[in-house]
């Protein structure tokens, strides 16, 4: 059975950084893709950064230059490495793992951005 749990969100202030984990319970690589969603309030979920199998990433223009997806096939981890955060990426980040058209997702994380 998949699982997903994300961890790492939190209070940080504007212009400071923040690591996202998100620990699977199966090995990574089964995966076609994984990455990070998130959701703002009012707003609908959108696409941050994804990675596939072979190791492709992309990114929301949004977040591009600021925010890097990893990953770790030995401890089955995905990282979001979020840099020079801002209000606006304040949301719930959840992680997501696809297979052919299977969907998988993590419970989520709030990240709030503030002063």
């Amino acid at each position: 059975q998949v699982q997903l749990v994300e961890s790492g969100g939190g209070l940080v202030q504007p212009g400071m950084a923040r690591l996202l984990s998100c620990a699977s319970s199966v090995n990574i690589f089964e995966f076609n893709s994984m990455g990070w969603y998130r959701q703002a309030p009012g707003k609908q979920r959108e696409l941050v950064a994804e990675i596939t199998v072979g190791g492709t990433t992309s990114y929301a223009d949004s977040v591009k230059g600021r925010f890097t997806i990893s990953r770790d096939g030995t401890t089955k981890m995905v990282y979001l490495q979020m840099t020079e955060l801002q209000p606006e990426d304040m949301a719930v980040y959840y992680c997501y793992a696809k297979i052919l058209r299977d969907d998988y997702w993590g419970q989520g994380t709030q990240v709030t951005v503030s002063s």
